[in-house]
């Protein structure tokens, strides 16, 4: 006769290699810590992959002749296809095995990664960042889909502590180990694609060994309509975004057609999932009040925590004319700030039970970090934004995994990828309108404040300014003092200027973490989709 096994118990005969448990406890530390290891190592193959190209950005778009247009495309086209199919990568974790799923994302990142450093224009090399997005859409859900299916709610807080660390480590490493590549001759900014393979071979095996997890079977059928309309309406809004203002008026004909396109294809997105029999977003989800509200927090969120590590390296390298590898160095107050509030934020929601406080706390401390940015120039000393970057990252660390946890500790086992990627989903998107729209804010602020530099320079300098703001990357050991200076002060008012415009969306964050009730954790795992009854809607 068939019995039920509780979700810990299979979950921990799984993880620890098939011994049962007798006493029907849940996985002990050492199991879990086994069972993530390769998914902490592949995590950290791809943000240290991501990270690493931030402080080459520069010069990599020099070299291949773009400018601040292609600088921000990319960022953009990564952060594009990661949102487009993060949540598409959380429907098929429910339908197939999660461990075969994560795999296939960290080699499709690692191909993305490889091509990469081939690029010979600027246009292959956002070809090539489209492909790392995809993988990294499927790491960044499933790394908590994968802990949600092991662990309990109260006790994620606790490891989700430690993918904030992975990541926190990553994102610090990345930039270091990006700036000494670029600038060591004998290597060059390609590498910076290429250093990564290694390590993601290591975290293939890894993940062979030790994730070991109950997969569910059962027939489905994909949402690919739903995945294609969603991405085509995300798109056609940052192209608007990107090229507003510059191509054309922010009021004109080509702006009706574009956000009016945007607008019709998320309405048939939205009609197509409704009708879906495995819709990749389930519209049910947010009739839940907390997944509505996480989900919009999570929105803001991305525009904060995206547009600190792509606009830095511009500031320390144009605006202070750091070194690449200085400019990694530069960042570790924030990276430090999400480190340390990521780490203890989870350690204490695992004792207490209580995370409500962490996420309110969060948006202030995002919100004044922002705010004090906006303040910054050229010459600003680095003791001040060493404090405003701490606070920044503080605040993102306090938020970012938190966001994910209350929302996992309201759903059923069957809707746990849907609901993780939903949130993953939204941040995503946050982080790629927003760069996509502060980067030709950036552009055309910049601009402004060379030709006012110029023009206070006299008659002779003021026709330096064609081609001096946004238009190129420039190459600041190039200029002559007084037009490096014009160059430098434009930066740093320009990405001042970023910083100020991001403000208000992490201000909304910290307003509508306000709403989102408290709810205890939960103290057992979710127990697996078939074993999981569920009345139907």
């Amino acid at each position: 006769m068939a019995t039920s096994t509780p979700a810990g118990v299979r979950d921990g005969r799984a993880a620890s290699g098939g011994h049962p448990s007798d006493s029907g406890a849940p996985m002990t530390h050492r199991q879990i810590m086994e069972a993530l290891s390769g998914l902490l190592l592949g995590m950290f193959v791809a943000i240290l992959s991501s990270t690493i190209v931030s402080n080459a950005l520069p010069q990599i778009i020099g070299d291949l002749g773009g400018g601040q247009s292609a600088y921000t495309w990319v960022v953009t086209a990564s952060l594009l296809a990661m949102t487009a199919t993060t949540p598409l990568w959380g429907k098929l974790s429910d339908l197939f095995s999660k461990k075969l799923l994560v795999q296939i994302a960290l080699i499709i990142y690692v191909s993305g990664s490889v091509v990469a450093g081939l690029s010979q224009n600027a246009g292959m090399l956002i070809a090539c960042r489209v492909v790392q997005g995809i993988g990294v859409g499927g790491l960044s859900a499933l790394a908590q889909i994968i802990m949600a299916a092991m662990i309990a709610p109260r006790e994620r807080g606790r490891y989700s502590g430690y993918l904030g660390a992975t990541f926190a480590v990553a994102t610090v490493g990345g930039p270091l180990l990006g700036g000494v590549i670029t600038d060591t001759e004998w290597l060059g900014w390609r590498w910076c694609f290429y250093v990564g393979v290694p390590f993601a071979v290591i975290a293939l095996i890894v993940l062979q060994k030790t994730l070991k997890l109950p997969v569910v079977r059962r027939e489905v059928k994909v949402d690919w309509a739903g995945a294609f309309f969603i991405s085509a309406s995300v798109s056609l809004l940052l192209v608007w975004v990107t090229f507003a203002g510059d191509k054309y008026d922010w009021m004109s004909w080509q702006t009706a057609a574009m956000v009016g396109g945007s607008v019709l294809l998320g309405a048939v997105f939205v009609y197509v999932e409704s009708r879906a029999a495995e819709p990749i977003i389930p519209l049910r989800l947010f009739r839940n009040r907390t997944i509505t509200l996480a989900s919009l927090a999570s929105l803001f969120v991305g525009v904060a925590m995206f547009s600190g590590t792509v606009f830095f390296s511009q500031y320390f390298q144009l605006a202070r004319g750091e070194s690449p590898t200085m400019s990694g160095v530069l960042t570790i107050p924030m990276i430090g700030g999400l480190f340390v509030s990521s780490t203890v934020s989870g350690q204490v929601i695992t004792k207490t039970g209580r995370w409500k406080a962490w996420l309110v706390s969060g948006g202030v401390l995002v919100t004044a970090g922002l705010a004090l940015l906006g303040t910054m120039r050229y010459d600003t000393a680095y003791w001040q934004l060493a404090i405003y970057m701490a606070l920044m990252g503080l605040g993102i660390g306090m938020m970012m995994q938190n966001l994910v946890l209350c929302t996992q500790n309201q759903v059923s086992a069957a809707d746990l990828g849907s609901a993780s990627s939903v949130v993953t989903f939204f941040r995503s998107l946050g982080g790629a309108v927003g760069v996509s729209a502060l980067g030709a804010v950036m552009a055309n602020r910049v601009t402004h404040y060379v030709k006012d530099g110029l023009a206070d320079l006299g008659p002779k300098a003021a026709g330096l300014a064609q081609g001096g703001g946004g238009g190129g990357i420039p190459d600041l050991d190039k200029l002559p003092a007084p037009l490096r200076t014009v160059m430098e002060s434009a930066y740093g008012h320009g990405v001042a200027d970023v910083f100020l415009y991001a403000a208000p969306c992490a201000l909304l964050a910290f307003f509508v973490t306000l709403f989102i009730k408290e709810v205890a954790l939960k103290s057992r795992a979710a127990a697996p989709a078939e074993e999981q009854k569920t009345p139907a809607a």
